[in-house]
């Protein structure tokens, strides 16, 4: 009976943690990345066949249509690059 309430609770706040974590732009998979708010088929193109990226100032050096004000907002939808959100 503890294991299957210890199951119910990881079942219930993993979601939570998973979000938290954020999605990594190095390494999400497609389907991963159209999931953040704000990144369609078109951007996720350009993320992936630009990857690897050093920090965020890299991604937005090399990805067309991604600056500023989009990274904050994508950062806030739970992107990451190297684990970090943006800090600009």
């Amino acid at each position: 009976m503890k294991r299957r309430a210890w199951l119910l609770w990881v079942a219930a706040v993993a979601p939570a943690f998973a979000q938290q974590a954020g999605v990594e732009a190095n390494t999400a998979t497609r389907a991963d990345l159209e999931s953040v708010p704000g990144l369609g088929p078109a951007l996720v193109q350009r993320l992936i066949a630009a990857r690897p990226f050093a920090d965020w100032a890299d991604l937005m050096k090399r990805v067309p249509g991604i600056r500023s004000a989009s990274a904050r907002k994508l950062s806030g939808a739970g992107l990451r690059v190297g684990g970090q959100p943006y800090a600009g």
